[in-house]
C-alpha cells in the first residue's frame, strides 16, 4: 500500500522564505532513511501560493483566481505533476482535465526546484519547471465515487498524450479522508485522530509518498516527518 504524508504551510513559508541548512539537513536525513528502508516513493515541496493560481470550474465556466490564497476548502483529492514552460501552460492542461471531470476546483503551484532554495544553480538549458495541479475534494470523492467510464477514457487520453510529449510526469489519487489520519505537533508531543476531516483550511507545503503495510506503519513515518519538517500538522492519506 502507498500513503502520502502532507505538511501544511504557514505565514513564514507563504512569505517566500527559503529553508535553512538545519531544516534541509533534517529532511535530507529522513529521506535518506526512507530510501535506505526501501519505502520512499516520492517527495516534493511547493512554492508559496502567491506564485500560483486557483481555477474554479462551474457549468462549463472557468474562473481564474491569482494567488496568494486564503485558506478555504483545502482538502485534496489528488494531483498531477507537470513539466511546463509557464504557469499559463499548466493552466491550460488543468482546463483540459476539468473538461473531463466536470465542476472542480484546482490549485496550480510551482514545485520547489533545488535552485529555488540555493541548492545549486539552475541549468542554462532548462526552460521549463514543474507544477503541481491539485484537485480539491468534493462530496463525490469523499464518498469514494469513481469517475465514470467516459471520464476515465478522457483522462487516460489526456495523460497518455501529455506523457508522450513530456508534460505529464506523475499522478496520484487519494482515497476518502475517512481512511486517513491527522497528526498534530503539540507541546506534549505528537497526537493524532482519524478522519474524515471536515475542515482543512491550510494549504499543502510539501509531501512525501511512502510504501507501508498499513496505516499504522505509515503513521510511524508521519511522526518522524512532522518532527523533521517542524510542522504543526500533517495529514496521512491512503493512495489508490
Amino acid at each position: 500500500m502507498r500513503f502520502i504524508i502532507m505538511h501544511k504551510t504557514n505565514k513564514h513559508w507563504e512569505s517566500g522564505a527559503i529553508p535553512g541548512p538545519n531544516l534541509i539537513a533534517r529532511v535530507g536525513a529522513l529521506l535518506g532513511e526512507l530510501a535506505k528502508d526501501g519505502v520512499l516513493v516520492g517527495a516534493e515541496g511547493l512554492r508559496a501560493s502567491s506564485e500560483g493560481v486557483r481555477l474554479r470550474f462551474a457549468a462549463g465556466t472557468r474562473t481564474i483566481i491569482r494567488g496568494p490564497f486564503a485558506g478555504d476548502n483545502e482538502l485534496p483529492a489528488g494531483f498531477s505533476i507537470l513539466r511546463a514552460r509557464s504557469l499559463e501552460e499548466a493552466t491550460e492542461w488543468a482546463t483540459r482535465q476539468a473538461a473531463a471531470l466536470g465542476d472542480v476546483e484546482i490549485d496550480i503551484r510551482p514545485v520547489t526546484e533545488p535552485w529555488d532554495i540555493g541548492a545549486g544553480a539552475k541549468p542554462a538549458d532548462v526552460d521549463t519547471r514543474r507544477y503541481m495541479v491539485l484537485r480539491k475534494a468534493t462530496a463525490e470523492t469523499e464518498t469514494g465515487d469513481a469517475p465514470s467510464a467516459a471520464q476515465r477514457t478522457e483522462l487516460t487520453r489526456l495523460i497518455d498524450e501529455t506523457t508522450r510529449n513530456g508534460t505529464h510526469l506523475a499522478a496520484e489519487t487519494m482515497r476518502p479522508s475517512r481512511r486517513g489520519r491527522r497528526y498534530r505537533n503539540a507541546r506534549d508531543g505528537v497526537t493524532f485522530y482519524d478522519g474524515p476531516f471536515t475542515e482543512t483550511k491550510e494549504l499543502i507545503a510539501g509531501y512525501v509518498v511512502v510504501s507501508a503495510a498499513s496505516l499504522e506503519d505509515a503513521g510511524r513515518w508521519a511522526v518522524q516527518y512532522i518532527e523533521a519538517v517542524g510542522a504543526d500538522e500533517v495529514d496521512l492519506r491512503e493512495l489508490e
